[in-house]
């Protein structure tokens, strides 16, 4: 046949093949399925190939389907492989493919729970948006929309997770910042494993993060300590109690003193010496008030943690118990971690300079502790014993005045 025409094509049946004597290589084949397709076969090397152009049909009529073959010849000619090239881009990874590559082998020097933030970026955010993707096809443009998206909450989710397990992810601008920071990382990690040659991240604008310090004034902590009294009358659970206490006269974060262990309390040095934290090892000075606190912590056979939990492990997630101290102390917009700023801000109170602050609170970076400059040398332990004695007397409905304490309600006769 010297020439594939629309007649010829349209007379295939029963797996028939027809080719095209003046263009070689080029022919069209009707499959078992009764569908006819165009195809080249050429060789590259001592390699034959052959490449399905379409199927017939707009827009694959012979003399479209004869220009790519032509097209395609050239590139042959040139040295490339059109086979080649479509076979690596149906294997060419895709975003949800990277995402499971850098959760197995990009975390190994994380943390374990930044490393549980990271994966449920990547189940909330990243792969709902852009795991059908592929990763070499992901432009800044797509970047940007992603940042969008999740701030304006298209991710936005309400999901049961087990029998009495919900999840709810609301997305906004402050997930859609850290969902950043985290994409950028997976493609650096993309670059190192030669999935493509560049961050489309760079150069993208991320959203600023909120100002969220809270800082509690003597009225606001004389509150709090009359809730915590009421709560611990109540019968709520005293470690979870405790714990707050502490959270508030150290400044610690929450996973510090819920997972603290007895054997690192120094009693003989009143302080925190924790193996492990968000910065590292670090050594948290304690103050009088919270080392009572601590001190009065009954030792339970079978367990070694300080604050435990029902079954003996640590006391976990205490968020149901301070939503409902708070909401009694009518605070309901104070979240537990403000009690760390609120430290802070007596540290400048009781005559800490910002190097003091950021020694205190364990800051690894200076710019962390930057924050309070607008608030405001001792001994570390002087100012941490100063400033939980502040907080302590404000929780009990006292404030401190040349040594001595006033009461701040009048007293009972």
């Amino acid at each position: 046949m010297p020439r594939i025409t629309k007649r010829s094509v349209d007379a295939l049946t029963d797996a028939a093949l027809i080719w095209d004597d003046e263009l070689p290589g080029f022919g069209a084949r009707c499959r078992d399925s009764g569908a006819i397709y165009y195809f080249l076969k050429y060789r590259v090397g001592s390699r034959q190939r052959w490449h399905t152009i379409g199927r017939h049909g707009a827009p694959w009529t012979p003399e479209e389907a004869r220009k790519e073959a032509l097209r395609l010849l050239g590139e042959v000619v040139k040295g490339s492989d059109p086979g080649a090239a479509r076979a690596a881009d149906r294997t060419a990874a895709t975003m949800k493919e990277l995402c499971d590559l850098y959760l197995t082998e990009g975390v190994a020097t994380k943390k374990v729970s930044t490393v549980r933030n990271d994966r449920s970026r990547i189940e909330r955010h990243i792969k709902p948006l852009l795991g059908h993707r592929k990763v070499r096809e992901i432009t800044r443009g797509d970047v940007e929309r992603f940042q969008r998206d999740v701030a304006v909450g298209r991710t936005a989710a309400d999901q049961k997770t087990g029998f009495r397990g919900r999840s709810i992810v609301t997305g906004g601008r402050g997930a859609a910042r850290l969902s950043m920071i985290l994409l950028s990382a997976m493609f650096s990690f993309a670059i190192q494993r030669a999935l493509r040659s560049d961050n489309p991240c760079a150069g993208v604008r991320r959203y600023k993060p909120g100002k969220s310090e809270r800082f509690l004034s003597t009225t606001e902590l004389v509150s709090l300590g009359d809730a915590l009294t009421a709560a611990e009358r109540a019968g709520t659970n005293p470690n979870a109690i405790a714990a707050i206490r502490v959270l508030a006269l150290t400044g610690a974060r929450a996973g510090e003193i819920l997972s603290l262990r007895w054997q690192e309390v120094d009693f003989e040095r009143t302080c925190l010496r924790l193996s492990d934290s968000k910065t590292g090892a670090k050594v948290i000075p304690l103050g009088a008030a919270a080392m009572q606190v601590i001190t009065a912590q009954e030792r339970r056979a079978g367990t070694d943690h300080v604050f435990p939990g029902a079954h003996g492990g640590p006391l976990g997630s205490i968020g149901k118990i301070w939503r409902q101290v708070r909401g009694a102390a009518g605070l309901a917009e104070v979240r537990l971690h403000d009690l760390r700023h609120s430290f802070a801000s007596n540290i400048v109170n009781a005559g800490g300079s910002l190097p003091v602050i950021g020694a205190l609170l364990g800051h690894r970076s200076t710019q962390t502790t930057a924050r309070y400059a607008h608030l405001a040398d001792d001994p570390l332990r002087a100012v941490a014993d100063r400033t939980a004695s502040r907080i302590a007397a404000a929780m009990k409905g006292s404030q401190e005045r040349d040594g001595q304490i006033v009461p701040l309600r009048p007293q009972r006769a």
